[in-house]
């Protein structure tokens, strides 16, 4: 039987422990009155006491243990013995269990009604521990993923099919869009996605079941589901959302619809593609809400992000940035459109697709089938006097001719190309048809770019890198003449991380400004000669330097690296350096 707790209250304790005066207290209970926020919160607001000093001196006070969430390592069958609903209302969230009695953290463990309402909940005797309410909320969206609640709508959508619910238009038709099973369904999936961070949303449907998967700082993570018939449902519903034609399974479609998560406005580019078992979707998940984009963000080094600044300020000329799909060079060019953005610029873009809308830029969307392609927008561009011209790939022969001469007679043009770095891609130019003196007489420098995993701050542990790596650290760093030391890291994995070591990616860079021995080398079609000069230059370090100088920074990992660096072999690194 639990005894009832005794009413404290903790103004007057805080005034009898000499921590605030009498006078800020009633001034505290003033505030207190008008905004209806809990007392201990008002106090930190007005700056009358720190959160930390108030959390110790409950701790003290009602002699139970302060916990610090961000490096408590929880076990979610205990958390699950509180429901999300109740976890948010009263700001608890279930710790561990000893000998039948759970640790439950609270923000405000003075708080009686709460503290009776968890234990009716729990129906385990509760000791409690007090802990900060900031990152309380940061670990309730954590640990309480939506996965579950994916599968239990999963099977409501599946009962209410039912064995001859074949005419899925009908379906949708007739339902009631606020509580069709299947709506709620897309609802809980975009909310999980944008609680865990995810990039991209991929629906697979397979001969039995359907996967889930959620790409995750460039990881797919999958979640499997039984009831495979939900997919046609989740499918049609999606093609309506974004207005595509429901009735057309057979050949691939695109588009595009924006909705509203947890106060977020997400703009969601969808495709969809004939499969074997029905139509697979996959949808890009861009977060309108972050603000505006800019280089500082990408993870540029300063000094190669001073020498791109500079670079983007010229008058006339092309720079490419280049990498494979999902390596971030979009961001990168969206950031330099945001410093160029200004009222005395015209800043026109050929985009396939428009990813996010700037003020003041005139973006043209390509759309293939009625010839709208890249060539005609950049065509049609240089007859609307324009200063800064971004192509968003560099597909064939024309848009290269038509992007140098451009670039060549007054316009600055910004475009991306898929090679591995920086030194293939005028080498690349020419093999797309391009004339040598026009591809020297109008580059001007290459950005290529890769995203790596940062490791997690949380369970981020030193490491020592095995014997296999010292050796090629030794051959990688010391023909340079830098320095072998470094704070090397890996991640333990956490719930921060979904136990993964990782969270969050950050690029690196190489950047080759083109001078004249390069130039001289592109004249006359020299591919060797023009990668040896380019190697010579004072300011060319390669994408694994790059790499490797956050690795010794303790910003990612050793195992990182070895995916940006082609002269790595696989087996330098072992199963035991990656985490």
């Amino acid at each position: 039987m639990v005894e009832p707790r005794k009413k404290i209250r903790i103004g007057d304790l805080l005034v009898q422990n000499q921590v605030i005066t009498d006078d800020q207290l009633m001034t505290a209970l003033r505030e207190q009155k008008n905004t209806g926020r809990k007392l201990g919160r008002t106090l930190i607001d007005l700056g009358y006491i720190d959160e930390d000093n108030l959390l110790n001196f409950l701790s003290r006070q009602l002699a139970i243990p302060f916990v610090q969430l961000r490096h408590f390592q929880f076990n979610n069958e205990l958390i699950k013995k509180l429901p999300e609903t109740q976890a948010r209302r009263f700001r608890a969230i279930v710790l561990s269990e000893q000998s039948g009695e759970l640790l439950v953290g609270m923000t405000d463990p003075m708080d009686i009604f709460a503290y009776d309402e968890l234990v009716r909940i729990l129906k385990q005797p509760v000791k409690q521990a007090v802990v900060r309410e900031s990152e309380l909320l940061t670990t309730l969206d954590l640990v309480y993923r939506r996965t579950d609640e994916i599968a239990s709508l999963a099977e409501e959508l599946e009962d209410e099919l039912g064995e001859d619910a074949f005419d899925l238009a009908d379906l949708s038709a007739e339902t009631d869009v606020n509580e069709a099973p299947v709506v709620k369904l897309l609802q809980t999936l975009f909310e999980d996605a944008v609680q865990s961070r995810s990039s991209d949303i991929h629906i697979e449907p397979d001969e039995n079941v359907v996967r889930i998967r959620q790409r995750i700082d460039g990881v797919l993570h999958e979640h499997v589901m039984k009831e495979k018939r939900i997919s046609s449902a989740l499918v049609l519903r999606l093609k309506l959302m974004a207005g595509l034609n429901i009735s057309e399974k057979r050949m691939p479609q695109d588009g595009r619809f924006n909705i509203r998560v947890k106060g977020r406005s997400i703009d969601v580019r969808m495709s969809t593609m004939p499969v074997q078992f029905g139509e697979t979707v996959v949808m890009r998940l861009l977060d309108q809400s972050e603000g505006s984009l800019d280089l500082a963000s990408t993870g540029m080094p300063a000094r190669l992000l001073e020498r791109f600044r500079r670079l983007i300020q010229r008058p006339h000329g092309m720079i490419l940035v280049t990498g494979p799909t999902g390596s971030g060079k979009t961001t990168t060019l969206y950031g330099a459109l945001s410093e160029l953005n200004r009222p005395e610029v015209k800043i026109i873009t050929a985009e396939d697709p428009v990813e996010y809308r700037l003020p003041r830029i005139t973006q043209v969307q390509v759309n293939p089938k009625i010839g709208l392609d890249f060539a005609s927008i950049l065509r049609a561009s240089l007859r609307q006097d324009p200063d800064i011209i971004l192509v968003g790939e560099m597909r064939d022969q024309e848009t290269v001719e038509i992007g140098l001469r451009a670039a060549m007679t007054g316009h600055l043009v910004l475009s991306t190309l898929h090679t591995n770095d920086s030194i293939g891609s005028a080498m690349r130019l020419m093999d797309m048809g391009a004339e040598p003196f026009l591809v020297a007489s109008s580059l001007v420098a290459v950005v290529a770019q890769r995203l790596i995993r940062r490791v997690c701050d949380n369970c981020k542990a030193p490491y020592t890198p095995t014997q296999q790596e010292q050796i090629w650290l030794q051959a990688t760093l010391a023909p340079e003449g830098e320095s072998l030391d470094g704070h090397f890291v890996h991640g333990r994995g956490c719930y921060q991380c979904g136990n993964t070591g990782y969270r969050g990616r950050i690029g690196v860079h190489e950047l080759l400004e083109l001078d004249e021995k390069m130039l001289d080398a592109l004249r006359r079609s020299d591919a060797s000669g023009f990668a040896r000069a380019a190697r010579q230059s004072p300011y060319y370090r390669p994408l694994e330097s790059c790499a490797l100088d956050y690795a010794r920074e303790g910003v990612t990992t050793l195992a990182e690296v070895a995916r940006v660096s082609a002269s790595i072999e696989n087996d330098v690194f072992t199963d035991d350096a990656v985490v």
